[in-house]
């Protein structure tokens, strides 16, 4: 069932929203400080290309980890959940795409505070 349900989610936009955030982490790169962030935008684009069957572990961070997900947060983070909670909150409109609602609902998470977090 995770695999009928990761080949309708890319065919349903999950192709991408991998490659935003693919292309995000690639803007990111551009500069050294950057490229914490940008590692992290892989990650997440990794996870988005093939959501279901997968499961996300937040808060195994150190110190460090925490002012990484502080300066998210602060700078670009909140425009990544605000856009996965819209479109999952579109999703679940109708029955169908109450699950890619809760895939999107996953991405909101990871959007707030990727850093520390176990992607199993």
């Amino acid at each position: 069932m995770n695999f009928i349900g990761n080949i309708i989610w890319l065919l349903l936009g999950g192709i991408i929203a991998a490659i935003v955030w693919f292309i995000s982490g690639l803007i990111l790169c551009v500069t050294v400080i950057g490229i914490p962030f940008g590692i992290q935008c892989f990650k997440i684009a990794g996870f988005v290309l093939w959501p279901f069957g997968k499961e996300i572990e937040l808060g195994h961070f150190g110190a460090g980890g925490f002012i990484f997900n502080i300066i998210w947060l602060v700078v670009f983070g909140w425009e990544f959940t605000i856009a996965h909670l819209v479109i999952g909150a579109i999703f679940c409109l109708t029955i169908i795409g109450i699950p890619f609602g809760f895939q999107h609902f996953k991405f909101a998470q990871l959007g707030l505070i990727p850093f520390g977090v176990k992607i199993r």
